[in-house]
C-alpha cells in the first residue's frame, strides 16, 4: 500500500505546478480583460448588477475550458503557455468583435441589460469550447 501512495504522491509537483500556473494565468486574463472593457466589473458586481457578473463569469469559463484543453494536451511549460496566450488572445478579439456588433455594449452591461450579457457569456463560451476543440497535441 506504501507503494501506491507514493506512486500517485509522484505526480503531486507538477499537479501543484500547473494548477498553481493555470489559477494565475485565470486571474491576470481577468485583469487584462476587465482592463480591456469600457465598464468596470467589480464596481458593477459589487453594486450587484447580474449582467456584469454574467458576462464576466462567461468570459472567464471561455478562457478557463481552452485552458484547461492546453494544460491537458502540452508536451511541456512552454507548450501550455503558448497555447494559453492564444486562448487569452482570441477570448479577448471574441470582447472586441461582440462591442462591434453590439452598439454601446459596455453601457448595456453596466445598465443591467440582461440580453447583452447573456451573449457576451455564451459566446465566450462557445468561443471557448471551439478554441478547447481546435488544441491537439
Amino acid at each position: 500500500m506504501p507503494d501506491a501512495i507514493a506512486f500517485y504522491l509522484a505526480g503531486l509537483p507538477a499537479f501543484v505546478l500547473y494548477f498553481g500556473l493555470g489559477a494565475l494565468l485565470l486571474v491576470l486574463f481577468g485583469l487584462i480583460y476587465t482592463t480591456l472593457t469600457p465598464h468596470r466589473e467589480w464596481r458593477l458586481i459589487r453594486a450587484n448588477v447580474p449582467a456584469a457578473a454574467l458576462a464576466f463569469g462567461g468570459s472567464l469559463l471561455g478562457f478557463v475550458l481552452p485552458l484547461a484543453s492546453a494544460m491537458r494536451e502540452s508536451v511541456s511549460l512552454f507548450d501550455f503557455l503558448l497555447w494559453t496566450l492564444v486562448a487569452l488572445l482570441v477570448q479577448l478579439v471574441t470582447f472586441c468583435l461582440l462591442r462591434l456588433l453590439v452598439p454601446d455594449l459596455g453601457r448595456r452591461i453596466s445598465d443591467n441589460e440582461m440580453a447583452s450579457a447573456i451573449l457576451v457569456a455564451l459566446v465566450s463560451v462557445a468561443v471557448g469550447v471551439l478554441n478547447a476543440a481546435a488544441m491537439k497535441g
